[in-house]
């Protein structure tokens, strides 16, 4: 049974860090391309990074580019986003998910999400 469970997530200043982590099970998490979602209250999914299987290599939205840093431990099927400068526009709930559909025509971004866990809250408010 594969299962993400997403841990890290709460209440930060604006200005501050968080940790996000996703513990991945279920399938052989080193083979596929990974990406961590958010939703904003009344608004859609919105991709924040990718990083794919094998080498690495990383992309990120606009949004997040050079505050947000995403990460993998493919020996303990760990995948990680350390955020720091958040905004209040950062709130959301965020999600990890497996990546079942990319476009690369430029820099990469997921089109298509496989299995998502159940989300981590994080608030950003003064």
């Amino acid at each position: 049974e594969v299962q993400l469970v997403e841990s890290g997530g709460g209440l930060v200043q604006p200005g501050g860090s968080l940790r996000l982590s996703c513990a991945a099970s279920g399938f052989t998490f080193m083979n596929y391309d990974m990406s961590w979602v958010r939703q904003a209250p009344g608004k859609g999914l919105e991709w924040v990074s990718l990083i794919r299987g094998g080498f690495g290599t990383i992309f990120y939205a606009d949004s997040v580019k050079g505050r947000f840093t995403v990460s993998r431990d493919n020996a303990k099927n760990l995948l990680y986003l350390q955020m720091n400068n958040l905004k209040t526009e950062d709130t959301a709930v965020y999600y990890c998910s497996t990546v079942t559909a990319m476009n690369c025509r430029g820099p990469c971004y997921p089109t298509q999400f496989g299995y998502r866990g159940q989300g981590t809250q994080v608030t950003v408010s003064s």
